[in-house]
Order: C-alpha cells, then structure tokens, then sequence
C-alpha cells in the first residue's frame, strides 16, 4: 500500500479519476521495499499503488498525516484513525528529528518497518530489497492453492518465507515490530484487494498487484464499499498469529533468535 495525497490527486472529483491515470514510477520516484498494502505492510503495500495512480505525489516525498489518511480512505475505504495509526509507526522511519512528514524511500531503511522474509523482495543481505523479485514471489504464491487466497494461505505464505529466509540468510532478523507489520502484511493484501467478511481475496488480483504494482481494475476489482476499520486488522492478524503457533508445532525450529518474533503479536 504515501505523500500529501489529497493536496496532489491532480483532480477534485471522484477517486476513479486516481484510478484511471496509473502509470509507473520514474527513476527520481521514491519506492518502497514491498508492494501491497506496506509500508507499514498495510500503508506500504498500498504505498506504491497510490502513488502510481496519482493519489499520492509521484515524487513519493513529504507525506503528512491528514494525507495519509485521506488517501487511504478515498482510495481503500481505510478509516481515517486507521490511517493516522499506521502513518505514525511511518514516521518512525524518517531520518530527521522531530519529523512530521515521511517519503516512500523513507520506508526501506532496513529493519525498521522493512524486513526480512519479504512477500516479494530479497533480504537486505542478498540485494536491492526495494525491487521486485520473481523468485521470492513465486515461493509466496505456491502457497496460493486455490482460485480464491484466504488467510490460511495467506498465513502459510507467510511462515514459509520466514523459514526460507532464516535458513539461507546468515544475517537474518526479524524485529518483533518488523514480525507484527508482516502479520498486518498477509491481512491487508487479502482483505483490502478482497472480501473483508469472508476474509478471501481473488488469486488472479493479487498476483496483479503485486507483480505489476497496479490495481487490477480490468480484471473487476473496485474499490470497497465497506469501511476497513481497526478491528478487521486486529481480529485477521489474531487469526494468523495462531495459524502461525501451530504451524510452528508442525515444521522444524527456525533459529532461537527469530522464534520470539514469529509468534508475536502487537504494535
């Protein structure tokens, strides 16, 4: 899922018109090291989504508050307290004292919100963690096994990229807040892109999302008519928190050092 949304959305009228002007980032565009929702895993994954459809200013720079807010809201049906919520834990990643504004590339300073065992990027330690790798995704969506991704999948997606990544990356870590975020991760790219109620998402929707950083409006996505609010969040990450326990009983350890985080749950 990124800058002073409203006061650059190029038009006053209705979010579609966002919507309908995507196009990519340039090279001078701030990105973030994961798509969908993000940053902040919801925030960032939406992150770049936003700025590539004009809801947020393509420079990816100085994003307030209320424009986070507003962003997530007319863009995702996000409620506003949410949205404030998740762009205070964004700040945390500026680099100057005392900020009051974030910028996407902001968001990829390593292990802070950005973290290992990403959905879609490399690790930190193996390269460029802001760029979208095949491989990574490819072992996030064997996971995937049906038409319709629910947060079971999601979950198992999850918990075998943090396996993977904490046996082939000798430099691995997983903050307690970088493990929480990733819990926020696997929620909002199947709610938001999905069905909060059934907590199920379109297989063929998020792969859009995710491998073109783009909505995936020509395949009947539209954005939804129900408001996201703080308790979906919380109530589908208890759900992974505890699909991950047992799938820790079921494989072997991962390093003493990351089992603390896997089972974590809280901001």
């Amino acid at each position: 899922m990124k800058a002073t949304f409203l006061s650059v959305i190029l038009v006053a009228a209705p979010v579609y018109a966002g919507f309908e002007e995507w196009h990519p980032p340039g090279p001078y565009d701030g990105k973030i090291p994961s798509p969908y929702p993000s940053h902040l895993p919801p925030l960032a994954r939406c992150s770049t989504r936003w700025q590539n459809h004009n809801f947020l200013p393509h420079t990816g720079k100085d994003i307030t508050k209320e424009a986070t807010e507003n962003a997530l809201f007319d863009a995702l049906n996000i409620n506003k307290t949410l949205g404030g919520f998740l762009f205070d834990f964004a700040i945390r990643t500026s680099p100057l004292p005392n900020a009051t504004t974030f910028s996407l590339n902001d968001l990829g300073t390593h292990n802070i919100l950005e973290h290992d065992a990403s959905l879609s990027r490399s690790d930190a330690h193996f390269g460029n963690p802001l760029t979208f790798n095949q491989s990574v995704f490819d072992e996030t969506k064997s996971h995937w096994t049906d038409e319709m991704i629910n947060i079971e999948m999601g979950a198992k997606a999850r918990y075998a990229r943090i396996q993977t990544s904490s046996a082939t990356n000798p430099s691995f870590e997983l903050s307690e807040l970088g493990s929480s975020f990733s819990f926020g991760e696997s929620v909002a790219y199947v709610i938001v892109t999905g069905d909060k109620v059934s907590g199920t998402a379109n297989r063929s929707w998020v792969e859009w999302l995710f491998e073109h950083e783009q909505l995936p409006l020509h395949l009947g996505w539209q954005k939804p008519a129900t408001l996201f609010q703080e308790s979906d969040l919380f109530g589908y990450m208890e759900q992974i928190r505890n699909i991950t326990k047992a799938l820790e009983g079921e494989t072997p350890a991962v390093r003493r050092s990351v089992r603390k985080s896997l089972g974590h749950f809280g901001w």
